[in-house]
């Protein structure tokens, strides 16, 4: 799970669709934004800010990165801890 009791300016890790959508789930709430006013933000239909929260797995990526880029978060990938194998 996603370390959502943390400050927005912490990282969180995300290791299934079902954290994204905690995360994004929260964040919206505490930007004040109901579901409906993050997707005509994000020029989306409300079923995919929708299916976003609920870790909907098959959403399409480059849409996903356009909500959270507009939420004020990015993406970043690195290896798991010390191990090149990410093991």
């Amino acid at each position: 799970m996603p370390t959502t009791d943390s400050p927005p300016s912490q990282a969180a890790s995300i290791r299934h669709s079902e954290d994204l959508g905690k995360l994004v789930r929260q964040l919206r709430a505490e930007q004040g934004l109901l579901q409906i006013d993050l997707a005509g933000l994000a020029g989306t239909g409300n079923r995919f800010i929708v299916d976003l929260e609920r870790g909907k797995p098959t959403l399409q990526l480059q849409k996903v990165l356009d909500v959270l880029d507009l939420m004020g978060l990015e993406v970043v990938v690195r290896r798991k801890g010390g191990n090149r194998h990410g093991e």
